[in-house]
């Protein structure tokens, strides 16, 4: 059942891309459709990282204690002074070792 679960969401992701990237279709997405999807990275990535940092043994955890928390907030103040996705990783990451050494 696995198998086949993951050879379908295969065929349908292969499927969904080669239709819109293949430049000889004559397949375009509307202007609206496109202002649409503009926003599925930001949700996606959101719907990723609001567990990992807010969610731990199965509780919401918002304490000082939480080391995701704060990796998360530092890599957020990173990103929103240097737009650049390495200090963010980087500071996020740096918050996230470092925090965990002492907490």
């Amino acid at each position: 059942m696995t198998l086949i679960t993951i050879s379908l969401l295969a065929v349908i992701t292969f499927t969904t891309r080669y239709l819109f990237l293949e430049g000889k279709l004559p397949l375009r997405l509307g202007p609206n459709i496109k202002q649409l999807l503009s926003f599925s990275a930001p949700a996606v990535l959101t719907t990723i990282f609001v567990p990992i940092l807010f969610v731990h043994e199965q509780q919401l955890d918002i304490s000082l204690t939480n080391i995701y928390l704060w990796g998360g907030i530092a890599a957020i103040m990173a990103s929103y002074k240097t737009h650049s996705v390495y200090w963010t990783i980087g500071v996020g990451t740096s918050v996230f070792l470092v925090g965990g050494t002492f907490l």
